[in-house]
């Protein structure tokens, strides 16, 4: 019996699709997975809606795409150290990584990709952004590309705009064998390992400067890539409702959760899958 076509709606022009017609917490066929995988290869980030997955359902679908790892700075849920709580309180006015970035590119070995289930939504606002970094190097002069293929990036998980998204969490969470920062040096040009493709790879929520440059002299550069990176016609928005799903290709994709919904609470759990060096 063959399975049933997934149903594909892109999003935007340039990056994310919903993906209806598949019940995540079934045991899905090879057939299923690797079609969500080309989806995802495809789209850069993917999106499923009305999913109930318990924690070991959650798990079990991750493992399907690559290796789950535990985030270095906070624990996981009881008794699910790969899955982090992503929460933002009532009462608090910062929320968890509130910028665009590329997740933990301080780590030698980023991940390769980032899953995210909603548990509670505020009834508006919370949604998150998403951008293509291979079009943002694509669109690049040939000049500038020539010059960013040659260089290397330092990022630094000290950077002061992430840390203080991280206070909260830091508090009540923190992990006892986290060390107090990292720092992981790579391309500023990334060759997706799967498609080929090249990708620009720094952030703004963590990248420093490039190698053998100060802070100072790398600023205008990276200020003009941070800014052209996010580009609204790089980008897709995606609003939350309980039980929807997000899966990203950490490689080539940035996000941004927003931060508009203050008096209200957001619970996501999120599980990162190992990725490989950068090169």
């Amino acid at each position: 019996m063959h399975p049933r076509p997934l149903e594909i709606h892109p999003l935007a022009g340039a990056i994310g699709a919903e993906i209806g017609g598949v019940d995540l917490s079934d045991e899905l066929g090879d057939a299923t997975i690797a079609a969500i995988r080309r989806a995802w290869l495809d789209h850069l980030v993917i999106f499923f809606r009305g999913q109930t997955l318990p924690p070991t359902r959650l798990l079990a679908f991750a493992r399907r795409f690559g290796q789950p790892v535990e985030y270095p700075f906070v624990h996981g849920i009881d008794g699910f150290p790969e899955i982090t709580p992503v929460v933002k309180l009532e009462h608090e006015r910062v929320n968890f990584g509130g910028l665009w970035h590329s997740d933990t590119s301080y780590l030698d070995t980023p991940p390769m990709g980032t899953m995210l289930i909603a548990r509670e939504v505020p009834p508006r606002g919370g949604d998150t952004l998403f951008a293509n970094m291979y079009l943002a190097y694509e669109t690049l002069s040939p000049g500038m590309r020539r010059l960013l293929d040659g260089l290397v990036a330092v990022n630094a998980s000290s950077k002061a705009d992430v840390t203080k998204t991280r206070e909260d969490r830091m508090r009540d969470g923190a992990r006892a064998d986290a060390r107090k920062e990292y720092e992981a040096s790579h391309p500023v040009v990334r060759t997706h390992p799967e498609t080929g493709r090249k990708a620009l790879y720094v952030n703004g929520g963590h990248t420093l400067r490039f190698r053998h440059m100060s802070e100072a002299e790398s600023a205008p550069l990276l200020r003009f890539l941070f800014a052209h990176q996010v580009r609204p016609e790089f980008t897709c928005r995606f609003r939350w409702e309980p039980g929807s799903l997000a899966l990203w290709d950490n490689r080539c994709a940035q996000h941004n959760p927003i931060n508009d919904y203050h008096g209200f609470r957001r619970v996501m759990h999120r599980v990162t899958l190992a990725g490989d060096r950068p090169h």
